[in-house]
């Protein structure tokens, strides 16, 4: 018992400090100031950005992880994932060298097309992702796997297309991991940092979202940083409340009545 209360106390004592130490009376005063409401701003919108395009490509990738017999399946997994597990420095130094004005890719589009995403917003919603979309896919990946694909069969012994089976067979069973898919998504990139900051940089109304702005803050500003710190915290909270139900099932429901 004395164990897991010293375990529950590392975790708790970190949030109950923020909640203890923030000025409630400044909070007003801080959520008004231009640079604040800039940042929260960029972060909502780049935040949203980066879910729909992960939507949009990890539908269709988490279906052929999980249906077809593509050569090197694990492989490719791997590398999808690999952003989970990374150092997000590590993945924005990745993004520099490949989408910089001199990286592998970006040299060409800023040539051919006169595209320039490091240090832009497009920067900070390709950062972000980058970072996010991996756990799009594992969430949708998870539940195709667990549909049972007689029903895509049935439809498609009735003359019904590949696609029309999939729209409106497959996609409304697995609906709810969509949903809770794209909300973690949204959630891990609202929250992100080190790829954000070392590939898009820390410029205020371009690329500093309310995660560098805690950072930044913390130099000049702590009443801000603890003010927005607040803010994501109760993101976070909001977040886990509405995928309770995905990650804990009955027996969450059960306990929580």
């Amino acid at each position: 018992m004395l164990v897991a209360t010293a375990g529950a106390a590392l975790f708790v004592a970190p949030l109950f400090a923020v909640v203890w130490r923030t000025p409630w009376s400044d909070i007003g005063a801080v959520l008004g100031d231009a640079d604040v409401r800039a940042a929260l701003r960029l972060s909502a919108v780049c935040s949203v950005s980066a879910t729909v395009i992960a939507v949009a490509l990890g539908i269709p990738i988490a279906w052929v992880l999980a249906r077809s017999e593509l050569p090197g399946r694990q492989l490719v997994r791997s590398v999808l994932i690999l952003p989970m597990i990374l150092p997000p420095v590590v993945g924005g130094v990745a993004l520099l060298f490949a989408f910089g004005r001199l990286g592998v890719v970006g040299q060409y589009l800023d040539r051919w097309f006169g595209w320039r995403l490091a240090f832009t917003t497009p920067g900070v919603v390709l950062a972000e992702t980058f970072v996010a979309m991996p756990f799009f896919i594992v969430t949708v990946e998870a539940a195709l796997r667990a549909l049972d694909p007689a029903q895509e069969d049935a439809a498609r012994t009735l003359g019904a297309s590949r696609w029309y089976a999939f729209r409106r067979v497959t996609l409304p069973a697995v609906r709810p991991a969509v949903m809770a898919g794209a909300v973690l998504t949204w959630a891990r990139a609202l929250g992100e940092f080190g790829a954000t900051i070392t590939f898009a940089g820390n410029l205020p109304g371009t690329t500093q979202t309310a995660p560098l702005k805690v950072y930044l803050a913390l130099e000049s500003n702590s009443n801000a940083a603890l003010v927005l710190s607040l803010v994501l915290m109760v993101v976070a909270v909001a977040v886990l409340a509405a995928l309770r139900d995905q990650w804990f099932g009955a027996p969450f429901r059960r306990g929580s009545g």
